[in-house]
């Protein structure tokens, strides 16, 4: 793998640990897409550092146990800024 692409790989895995973040919010602060993040960090981390890819699991793993709340609370957020007539 190229050195350029492995260090990307780190520096996203430790961003996503440190903020606990999500993919998409991990790509927004790199600039980069979306799933270009998500092979970073799921297939790319675990061939470059297997440790840091099982913490970065972890966050992953709790991220999507909770995304049909944060889609939940989205959606009452949106509603209930409309004003009713």
């Amino acid at each position: 793998m190229w050195d350029y692409i492995a260090e990307r790989v780190i520096k996203e895995g430790e961003y996503i640990i440190a903020s606990d973040c999500t993919v998409r919010a991990a790509a927004t602060y790199f600039s980069i897409s979306k799933s270009t993040v998500h092979k970073d960090v799921t297939e790319r981390l675990k061939i470059v550092d297997k440790e840091l890819y099982e913490k970065v699991r972890t966050v992953l793993d709790k991220n999507l146990s909770e995304r049909h709340i944060r889609g939940g609370m989205a959606t009452k957020k949106k509603y209930s800024n409309e004003v009713h007539t």
